[in-house]
């Protein structure tokens, strides 16, 4: 069954790997790209967008719409000491052809679900400032959207960004709670799943840089700093939620075990900013969010290793390479 896709990111490092899902994957029809504030720069996280897209040999065809460039009410907070300053691994690859479209994200969003009600599955893998900027203008927005898959949050865990909080939520815990709040169909994919289940170690890293195709070589780039940086804080790995989150609204057979929470996230506090709290139903709230437990992992690493071979969906192209004529991809 296709699904019909919009991946809203702060692209750096695994965001990359989640567009390369929505953008090989058989089963996606990645309608849209919408940027917002995150990880690195702005500019940079546009740049890797369209970077991202080429290397998939999709230059072109699916546009890249600039978002909200700052929080709701608070400063931009980044994570270039995670990923490097251009998150991308410092690689050296030809300048993008294609540009970033005129339309507004939040103006994309909002006619995308007009135009497919019922149809249009978000995947969030940043701060959910534009996710919160199309509820605002238009309170039916959830309404239209089948679904929205969240990267966030720590279930009741340690953050990794500060002790309570996880960094998206973190970056804007306003918007993260007004998104929560507002009444889509929402799965989230959290931090702390990832640390558990969502990691690959050297052994397997190996495996994908053995691959040799324009992919995995990609892929072993632009992972480097973010291998660099979970194995300095005693993780025996790369983390990648962003690339699970988006894979889960593909695959949902990744999923072993989820369970029905109410969550929401802390705006006032001086010292949990951000923090996530998922509440299982113990204190009479009712449940917002579907909440992914347990994950194959095996199965994860699969479906990556089969997308970095090239053979997920359309073809690859070197990077810098010619892309594919427009509407030429398979979809």
């Amino acid at each position: 069954m296709t699904v019909r896709l919009v991946i809203d990111t702060d692209t750096a490092a695994d965001d990359c790997f989640a567009l390369l899902a929505g953008l090989l994957h058989p089963q996606a029809k990645l309608e849209a790209v919408t940027v917002v504030a995150g990880n690195v720069a702005f500019d940079q996280q546009v740049t890797n967008a369209l970077l991202t897209i080429e290397v998939a040999g999709r230059g072109g065809e699916v546009p890249v719409h600039r978002g909200c460039e700052r929080p709701l009410l608070r400063e931009w907070v980044s994570a270039e000491y995670v990923h490097g300053i251009d998150g991308r691994g410092g690689g050296e690859f030809a300048g993008p052809k294609q540009t970033a479209d005129p339309e507004h994200a939040v103006d994309a969003l909002l006619r995308l679900a007009d135009r497919y009600p019922g149809e249009l599955v978000i995947v969030a893998i940043g701060p959910l400032t534009n996710i919160a900027s199309a509820v605002v203008r238009d309170r039916d927005f959830s309404r239209k959207v089948k679904a929205l898959y969240v990267m966030g949050g720590a279930n009741n865990g340690r953050g990794n960004i500060t002790a309570a909080a996880e960094f998206n939520f973190y970056v804007d815990p306003e918007a993260a709670r007004i998104v929560l709040g507002a009444g889509f169909t929402t799965t989230i994919v959290t931090w702390t799943l990832t640390v558990r289940q969502a990691v690959f170690d050297r052994v397997r890293l190996a495996e994908i840089e053995a691959l040799d195709t324009p992919l995995s070589r990609f892929f072993t780039t632009v992972n480097g700093p973010t291998l660099a940086f979970d194995e300095k804080v005693g993780i025996g790995g790369s983390t990648h939620p962003d690339a699970l989150t988006c894979l889960i609204a593909l695959e949902p057979a990744l999923v072993t075990r989820s369970a029905p929470y109410f969550v929401t996230v802390e705006t006032q506090g001086e010292l949990t900013r951000g923090y996530s709290l998922f509440d299982w139903g113990v204190f009479g709230r009712l449940a917002n969010a579907t909440v992914v437990e347990e994950i194959d992992g095996d199965a994860f690493y699969a479906a990556m290793t089969r997308l970095l071979t090239g053979s997920g969906g359309a073809s690859p192209a070197e990077p810098g390479a010619p892309s594919r004529p427009e509407g030429g991809a398979i979809q």
